[in-house]
């Protein structure tokens, strides 16, 4: 049957890798990297779809068509199984996740010179955490994504429990593990003991759908949509009386997923309709500008290169959110300080869950001798500064951040079907 591929599908970015002699081997996507940015691009005007950085550049380049990105936040929801018509033909977000994991599949085959006809794919612990019948109804989703892809069966494993798998040489047998996966999409939680040189037990797993997007939402709201209007006083059509602007436009704006939905003939009347009672007329102009001229992922982008500014303490400017592709001068300063601030809530809710993961297993916080972080947002400054509050005594290990759940996907994969 051939090796079986394993696939870390993230919300932000993905990767696969096999097994090569009890070793995790990361199969290159683009040129020399082993991760491919989790977005496509359907080129209008070439009748084409595109995958990962091209994609994002085509976004960048202002070609006309349409740019998708954090897809996997839709599992489990109503839109994946919604028919819209792209390149002449109708399709749903499951044929659209499967050209992405297709896509994949090819470089991969491509790259090895090997047929991949199953995979292990790593899934969050939960797809939605305060949703039971979503949850559900997410892997039944993520499972014809697969098929639509061309893989002939699948199997999944719970994200943080792959990564666990590769950490095994940062632990001492008798270790007490936590593993916090904080992916685009959700946060993840297995605690495992170390047994061995190559044993690991699992004791509990646990998740909770905030990530790295919902990070980049809350910067948004908080920082760029009052200038586009956010919190405006609307006048009424007749009378002296007002009411603030409708909120929801604005956080379907902030949040990666939505933004290709606000493109729509009516979404675009209703911001017309709001700027021309707005009391400052001028921030809800610019809400026009951007469904009009389709800026809401430039915007996404430039909250999320703001995020990572403020998260590097070797920056050598201030950091901002610069929204000068909306106006020009634009520049929002957003000191580290400021966004721990607007991210609290957020991180405490990360350090909660990881606690009652503890808990759940009938152990307490002080037992964790060491806390694994995967996952490209576990780097913020501000989730970590929680978890450290949260288990004092626990040693932080950040090795294979970025790596560890498609290292652990690849070590397992070789067993997955045994």
């Amino acid at each position: 049957m051939g090796q079986v591929l394993g696939i870390d599908f993230g919300t932000s970015n993905s990767a696969v890798g096999v097994s090569v002699d009890g070793k995790p081997h990361l199969i290159e996507m683009e040129p020399g990297q082993q991760t491919l940015p989790t977005a496509v691009f359907f080129d209008f005007e070439e009748q084409r779809v595109i995958y990962g950085t091209a994609a994002q550049r085509a976004l960048i380049d202002r070609e006309e068509g349409r740019y998708m990105r954090a897809l996997k936040s839709l599992l489990g929801t109503g839109l994946m199984r919604e028919s819209r018509l792209l390149l002449g033909k109708r399709t749903d977000f499951i044929g659209i996740v499967g050209t992405f994991l297709a896509e994949l599949k090819r470089r991969a085959e491509a790259a090895t010179g090997e047929t991949f006809e199953r995979a292990l794919s790593g899934r969050p612990v939960l797809f939605h955490s305060a949703d039971e019948k979503r949850n559900a109804q997410a892997l039944i989703d993520l499972k014809d994504c697969y098929a639509a892809a061309g893989f002939d069966d699948v199997r999944f494993l719970p994200e943080p429990e792959a990564a666990a798998l590769a950490a095994r040489a940062a632990l001492t047998p008798g270790d007490l593990g936590l593993v916090v996966d904080i992916g685009g999409g959700t946060s993840d939680f297995t605690l495992f003991r170390q047994k061995g040189a190559r044993q690991i037990e699992i004791l509990r797993s646990n998740g909770l759908r905030l990530g790295g997007t919902d990070f980049d939402k809350e910067l948004s709201l908080a920082h760029v949509m009052p200038h586009l209007g956010r919190g405006t006083p609307i006048r009424h059509e007749f009378g002296d009386q007002t009411h603030i602007a409708p909120n929801k436009i604005f956080a379907d704006l902030a949040t990666w997923q939505k933004i290709p939905f606000l493109y729509a003939a009516d979404t675009r009347r209703a911001a017309k309709d709001l700027a021309q009672y707005a009391v400052e007329a001028n921030r809800l102009q610019r809400l026009v500008k951007v469904l009009e001229d389709e800026l809401g992922h430039d915007l996404a982008f430039a909250v999320e290169a703001g995020k990572m500014m403020a998260n590097n303490p070797a920056a050598t400017a201030p950091p901002e959110i610069n929204l000068g592709i909306l106006e020009k001068g634009i520049r929002l300063p957003l000191p580290a300080p400021m966004m721990a601030a607007t991210l609290a809530q957020g991180a405490a809710q990360i350090a909660q869950t990881a606690e009652e993961t503890v808990v759940q297993a009938g152990l307490k916080q002080n037992d964790v001798t060491k806390l694994v972080f995967v996952g490209g947002s576990s780097l913020m400054a501000v989730v970590g500064d929680a978890l450290k509050r949260q288990f004092p005594d626990a040693e932080i290990h950040r090795t294979s951040a970025l790596t560890g759940v498609v290292d652990g996907l690849a070590l397992a994969a070789e067993h997955a079907f045994a």
